[in-house]
Parts: C-alpha cells; structure tokens; sequence
C-alpha cells in the first residue's frame, strides 16, 4: 500500500518525516499546528500527504532558524488560512527586530570607542569627603560633575538597576567603585544616543556578565555573527516560502 501511494503522488507520514529528518509524530504535530494544510485520509482513515505538504514542511524549516518558532509557526497558519498578508506583516516584524538589534549593536560599539576608561575617577585612599572620593571609589557628586549630570540622574539610574553604588560603612554616602563608574559612563553614552533605560539595561548586564569592556569585545563579535547568520537565515527562508506560496497558487 505503501509503494501505491507513493506512486499516486501521495505521501505517508512517514515519508515525509524522513524526507526532512523528522519523527511521524512531529509530522502530525505540525498538521494540527496548522503548520502544515490538512492531511488527506484513505478509505481507511489513515493520513496521507502530497507534494504541497513537503513544500510547506520545508518552508517552515527554513522559516525556523531566523524567525523561531512561534513567529515561524504564525506565519505559517496564515498563509495556509488564506490571510497571506498577515503572514507578511509578521516577516516584516521580525525585519524590523533585526534591525533594531543591529541598531543596538551600533550604538553599543559606538558607546565603547567614545568611552575613555583611562578619565574615570580614580579611587584614593581613606582621606574623607574633602577630596570627593571615598575608599575604593568616588562619591556621586564627583562623578555626576565628571559626567555633566545631576546627582539624581545617577539616583535614578540606580534604581533602574543600570549603576550599582555601595555604602560607605562610616558615612552611609554612595561610593562607586570602578565597575559602578564603568557602568555609569556607558549608560551616559547610551543615553546620549537616545536609548532608553529599559533598552540600556540588557546591554549593561551583557557588560557585567562578560566580566568588563575588554571581554564583551568578543561577545560583540559573536554578536554581529549571530546577527549575519540570521538575516542569512531570514533569506533562505523567504525563498522556500516564496516555492509554497507558488506551489500553493
């Protein structure tokens, strides 16, 4: 039975899971996603699948690596509903993130090479309140003057979690430390470039978790790489669902 359905251009699930490295029950999966159209069914009621089906398996696949699966999967269910323009509107979406991800990278790169490290405020020893600085650090009226901000700029960075300050156990001022002035200065310049704080705060974490600036240079070029691999990924996509939508009609 096999052999003659394959013959009569149809597939069975099986088939088509193998065709692109899948299980069968992914295969149906897929079909009650609404990734796939409808399956065929025998006189038997088994399920059985065409050309278009593998065209649509693929498409999808090929949506997967620069869209993910939710939008893959939404653009998908539109297309075989019939509302092709929302699958579109949807792919325009995902351009549009790519873009401001690239966006972000620019004003990330750019935010480093303005930042002079070598100008931040030195820490010095135990000397008072005199000097501006505290031990290991810089009281916020110092640094606030160094960055031509106010002191509650600086407040208010903190509590959105972007400038971390410590205590000074004698006098309860806020000292920062060079991390916390590293910080600081990178939001000033982020700031500049019209981002907002919420857009700033996954940046600076990136900061911290790499460990300082020097490191990040290289998350910065895994980063371009991710983002190469996913416009290249976003136009091998739209080329096998261009074959759909043309097999389609």
């Amino acid at each position: 039975m096999g052999r003659k359905l394959q013959s009569e251009g149809r597939l069975r699930p099986v088939d088509l899971a193998r065709g692109h490295g899948l299980s069968t029950q992914a295969v149906r999966n897929y079909e009650e996603a609404g990734i796939l159209p409808a399956a065929g069914r025998t006189p038997h009621g088994y399920r059985t699948y065409t050309a278009l089906h593998a065209s649509a398996l693929s498409a999808f696949l090929a949506l997967l690596p620069g869209h993910g699966h939710r939008t893959a999967s939404s653009i998908m269910r539109a297309v075989n509903e019939g509302v092709v323009e929302d699958a579109f509107r949807l792919i325009d979406e995902s351009h549009a993130e790519l873009l401001d991800d690239r966006r972000t990278l620019q004003a990330v790169e750019r935010a480093l090479r303005d930042l002079d490290l070598a100008t931040a405020p030195e820490p010095t020893p135990r000397t008072g309140s005199a000097s501006g600085s505290g031990p290991g650090g810089v009281f916020i009226g110092p640094l606030a003057g160094k960055l031509g901000i106010r002191p509650a700029t600086l407040r208010k960075w903190e509590r959105a979690g972007l400038v971390r300050p410590r205590r000074d156990a004698l006098t309860g001022y806020r000292v920062y430390d060079e991390a916390a002035v590293r910080d600081a200065r990178l939001t000033h310049q982020l700031r500049r470039g019209g981002y907002l704080l919420e857009q700033i705060a996954p940046l600076i974490a990136q900061v911290r978790e790499a460990g300082g600036l020097e490191p990040l240079q290289d998350a910065l070029g895994d980063w371009h790489g991710r983002l190469s691999a996913r416009g290249r990924a976003m136009l091998a996509g739209a080329a096998e669902l261009e074959a759909y939508l043309r097999e389609r009609g």
